[in-house]
């Protein structure tokens, strides 16, 4: 049986060089320069929402309309936001991630297929 781990012929892909390359580092860089900020902003929203329900009761109890409070509004808004950053991210990552990430698994496919 063959350790596929280690390359068994001289034209293998050597994937820490790819990872080391420039390419796949401004890659990894573009997607978090987008994910760590969105990230963030989504957890501090989060607990601003559970600290709010914790201790401003008063406020998350306030009625907007009929039996629809501030608090209801807000946890709702927890799912809207959740949906939009979904939708953004998937928008950003079909403008900018995937032309690179393709470049780069394509060559990788080449080079395989004349190893």
């Amino acid at each position: 049986m063959t350790d596929h781990s280690t390359p068994d012929s001289a034209g293998a892909i050597d994937y820490i060089a790819v990872e080391e390359s420039e390419r796949f580092r401004t890659l990894k860089r573009t997607q978090r320069s987008f994910i760590f900020p969105l990230a963030a902003f989504f957890l501090i929203w989060y607990f601003v929402y559970v600290l709010l329900a914790a201790f401003a009761t008063e406020f998350m109890a306030q009625r907007v309309w009929g039996d629809i409070t501030i608090g209801l509004l807000l946890g709702l808004g927890q799912f809207v936001t959740t949906f939009a950053i979904t939708m953004t991210y998937v928008s950003f990552a079909n403008r900018k991630l995937d032309p690179i990430a393709t470049e780069i698994r394509e060559e990788l496919e080449k080079a395989q297929g004349t190893a």
